[in-house]
């Protein structure tokens, strides 16, 4: 199957990076009026670590999940797959990780296609067929080749920047015999920036995972084996026990299905839900049956 843009998504996801910049304007403007030069050395300070953190963020994120990066030795089946999966998708081999889990689950993370890495849980290698687990590694390796570490990074820095102004803002005053008005109308502006934008990435990520989803299919050229293991995956979260679950929760922006399923959950999840995934394969294999 050939590699085509998906026109309608990428416009969603354009008018989606348009409203953000936006934002992100008007909250500039509004720091350099209310607070001044003030917050310069801040932001830079904070620039500094999320720069870091984006620079080592395969280690971090590997290490912070409990994954450990194994050989060829140890899963020469695993490793056969990811090395053709990426020679099909035409991005570099990444490192392969594995998590010792019951929570069936897959993530990508890197913060270029170079320095990349895919894992594993055991869990997920348990549940699904071959044909499955490279519907999933395909989509991994597809966030690997949109470059979506990079994208949500820049895309969330200036959130965070409001989150934080908004948390810590009373601080920035310098003290009580200051005139801290414009503090306060800051701390308000950050507070409004912060929501909207939190809801934006949030829209942001789902498209992109609907962009991951249609490029293991154009890798695999199976779209029904990435929407069996959408299923199966889903379906298994259920009998997990609740202390797995909790324990991989803060990580859902990685995972291919976030690890809880509440209403609220789902209102701001940086995952589609499994249906409409499921649905858009669907149609998607119709295509290709047409073609």
């Amino acid at each position: 199957m050939e590699w085509k843009a998906d026109w309608g998504l990428r416009f969603r996801m354009f008018v989606t990076m348009l409203l953000l910049t936006g934002l992100y304007l008007v909250f500039i403007a509004a720091l350099t009026v209310y607070l001044g030069g003030g917050m310069t050395s801040i932001v830079l300070v904070f620039a500094l670590f999320a720069g870091a953190q984006w620079y080592f963020s395969d280690s971090l994120t590997l290490w912070s999940m409990g994954a450990r990066e194994v050989d060829e030795s140890e899963y020469p089946e695993l490793h056969g797959m990811v090395r053709r999966l990426s020679q099909q998708a035409d991005v570099p081999v990444p490192k392969v990780a594995v998590v010792d889990s019951r929570v069936p689950n897959a993530f990508a993370t890197g913060r270029t296609q170079k320095h990349s890495a895919v894992c594993v849980t055991t869990g997920l290698m348990n549940t699904l067929n071959r044909e499955e687990l490279e519907g999933v590694i395909a989509h991994e390796l597809s966030h690997v080749k949109n470059r979506d570490v990079m994208v949500m990074t820049v895309a969330s820095f200036l959130s965070t920047i409001a989150f934080l102004i908004f948390r810590f803002g009373f601080w920035f005053g310098g003290g009580r015999d200051r005139n801290n008005g414009g503090i306060l109308v800051a701390i308000g502006v950050s507070l409004l920036v912060w929501i909207l934008s939190y809801l934006l990435i949030r829209a942001l990520s789902r498209y992109r995972e609907f962009a991951a989803d249609r490029g293991a299919a154009t890798i695999t050229g199976q779209p029904s084996a990435l929407a069996s293991a959408l299923m199966k995956i889903s379906g298994r979260m259920e009998s997990v026990p609740t202390e797995d679950m909790r324990d991989q929760a803060e990580m859902n922006a990685f995972f291919i299905i976030p690890v809880s399923a509440g209403a609220l959950t789902r209102l701001f999840s940086t995952h589609p839900s499994t249906e409409r995934r499921i649905e858009a394969l669907q149609r998607l294999e119709r295509e290709m049956e047409t073609a």
